[in-house]
């Protein structure tokens, strides 16, 4: 592979449809503000470089990024590009994935708001993210230790797993399908509202009127914390180990928890309240 050591670009589309070229200790900055330096590119490996520009990476296959700086400046690095790792890399810049495939990241710090949108098959390990409207309508998601600082976060997501996760986020899993959390503290208001398959796993849930007018939602051996007017028009399938403020209006299934301040019940449910004191 063509090595490119310790060069600056800052013209527009600088190494535009490259191949198998292998980018060290590059800057992209400069006067000419030149934006898509990598764009229609494959077989790309960027070690130890900053992105200053707009749009580097669009279009590329095959793309493997560590230890660089993608600074508030980069934004929308990466779109419409497949086959990806990153690693050890800080993404600050504005919507820095979209319509991207085949992800995988590592040890990254992510701070953009609008991060990952119609992303599918994404692996996140060892992460940190702060971002709004995180992850929106993308599928085949699998994290592990990430910790997330957000609002509006996985909306209308399908087919994902997170695992040993801390995510502070409001208004997070509205309409998300096919999802499982396991292991994972989820903190924030109005959790999970019009899921559909949605479990969490021994987890700790926190924050006021989780998880309403969800389908087949479960909760397997869950703590829930300052959690009141839960479960409203919810089908669901719950062992909660901890005392809850109110239940309210549940439309079906069975839970078990240890106690319970509040039911307030329309009488219309056929849910099974199990209080074990």
């Amino acid at each position: 592979m063509q090595i490119i050591e310790n060069r600056t670009f800052d013209e527009e589309r600088a190494l535009y449809g490259s191949k198998n070229i292998i980018i060290r200790k590059c800057k992209f900055d400069g006067e000419a503000d030149g934006e898509s330096a990598v764009k229609e590119s494959s077989g790309i490996q960027a070690e130890n470089c900053f992105f200053n520009l707009r749009y580097p990476f669009w279009h590329d296959n095959g793309l493997k990024i560590y230890n660089s700086e993608m600074t508030e400046l980069c934004r929308a690095a990466l779109w419409y590009s497949n086959h990806i790792e990153i690693e050890e890399t800080n993404l600050h810049g504005i919507k820095a994935l979209r319509e991207c495939n085949y992800i995988d990241m590592k040890r990254c710090d992510i701070n953009s708001t609008e991060f990952g949108w119609f992303v599918n098959n994404i692996k996140m390990k060892d992460c940190n993210v702060k971002s709004e409207y995180f992850m929106m309508r993308s599928s085949g998601i699998e994290f592990d230790n990430v910790t997330l600082d957000g609002k509006y976060s996985f909306q209308y997501i399908q087919n994902a797993v997170f695992e040993n996760c801390d995510f502070n986020t409001k208004d997070a899993f509205w309409h998300a399908k096919n999802v499982v959390v396991r292991n994972s503290n989820v903190k924030g208001e109005y959790l999970g509202w019009y899921s559909e398959n949605l479990t969490f796993e021994n987890c700790i849930i926190t924050g006021t009127q989780p998880l309403c007018y969800c389908k087949s939602l479960k909760l397997v051996d869950c703590k829930m914390i300052d959690t009141d007017l839960c479960f409203e028009k919810s089908d669901v399938n719950a062992v909660i180990t901890t005392p809850v403020i109110s239940i309210k209006n549940v439309l079906s299934g069975y839970i078990s928890v240890v106690s319970v301040d509040e039911i307030i019940d329309n009488g219309k449910s056929s849910c099974e309240i199990k209080i074990d004191k």
